[in-house]
């Protein structure tokens, strides 16, 4: 949703602005002055680190051989972001890193702009760096060759960033995802994301949020967009978990989604599995704040009201 349509007065978007505010008010996000970009307060943090420590146990006793476990920071080579092919399917959402590289003629040049009030952008050049816009994007590379036996199953977590500005608190800009990927044969990547769909729902009944299973598609971008989504959807390789933060005033949020790649990244960050054939992989994201957000939705802003069972999974 972007701001246009935030602006927008219907009971929904009403709904979303109150609960924004409501967070900001009981001091769980901090605004920054741009819609979707906020600080994490103390609280919100203890949530969202009960939360990880829910998933990590999930994710151990999901496998039978322990994750490689994977952090990058939330900014990666721009050749590696060309070979994930997200700028075809996404570029609304897409994040370049810019940078100054000129002289001081062009820096006397580009403070004249500001000065003036105009567009300095244009003075900054590409930094060769691209803001992550999903946590295992960088981990392909990482891959490039031939697996092991079994393939590999790496454990990643970290930021991404979706230029999505909203007032929905649930649509942020800067985000956490926990995910666990797969790379390896075709049946070891859809086993993995159908094996994760019950095991996503059981993390989030214990977190006491009340979760469907629903098919999904990405928001493909342009008119070739659509038969990408339609695609997916025929073929079944997303299936997203939902929860109602704002009752039926809509059809839900997504805060798990488990995804099947099929052969795109094997085939071009040229991976290949133990036998020679090109790999195929297998997701499943955990959206860390979102996850939090409909916590706070669903037992209130006051941990203390929160039930037992719930409370006494978040670190004080």
């Amino acid at each position: 949703m972007t701001t246009t349509e935030a602006e927008t007065d219907t009971d929904l978007t009403r709904a979303r602005r109150a609960f924004r505010d409501d967070l900001v008010d009981a001091g769980l996000l901090i605004p920054s002055g741009i819609d979707g970009l906020y600080g994490r307060g103390a609280v919100f943090e203890d949530v969202i680190s009960g939360i990880d420590a829910l998933v990590v146990a999930a994710g151990a006793a999901a496998h039978g051989t322990e994750p490689k476990r994977l952090r990058f920071p939330p900014v990666f080579p721009r050749e590696s972001f060309e070979k994930t092919d997200y700028i075809a399917s996404f570029p609304n959402l897409t994040g370049a890193i810019s940078t100054f590289t000129g002289d001081n003629k062009a820096h006397r040049a580009l403070l004249a702009d500001r000065e003036s009030g105009s567009d300095w952008d244009h003075h900054l050049e590409s930094a060769g760096t691209m803001l992550v816009s999903a946590a295992c994007h960088p981990s392909y590379a990482t891959l490039s060759g031939q697996l092991p036996n079994g393939g590999a199953l790496l454990d990643v977590y970290g930021y991404c960033f979706r230029h999505e500005p909203a007032v929905d608190p649930a649509r942020m800009q800067a985000f956490r995802m926990h995910e666990f990927v797969q790379v390896g044969t075709p049946d070891q990547a859809q086993r993995h994301r159908e094996d994760w769909v019950p095991r996503g729902l059981q993390v989030l009944a214990d977190l006491g949020l009340t979760a469907v299973d629903v098919p999904a598609n990405d928001p493909f971008f342009g008119r070739a967009g659509k038969m990408l989504a339609a695609n997916q959807l025929d073929e079944n390789l997303k299936t997203e978990l939902v929860v109602r933060i704002y009752g039926d005033l809509d059809d839900g949020t997504a805060l798990v989604s488990c995804n099947c790649h099929r052969d795109h990244f094997g085939e071009t960050f040229d991976i290949t599995t133990s036998d020679g054939e090109v790999a195929h992989s297998a997701c499943v994201g955990f959206g860390m704040e979102r996850i939090a957000l409909a916590m706070f939705a669903t037992h209130g802003l006051d941990l203390s009201g929160w039930p037992a069972s719930v409370h006494s999974r978040i670190p004080r």
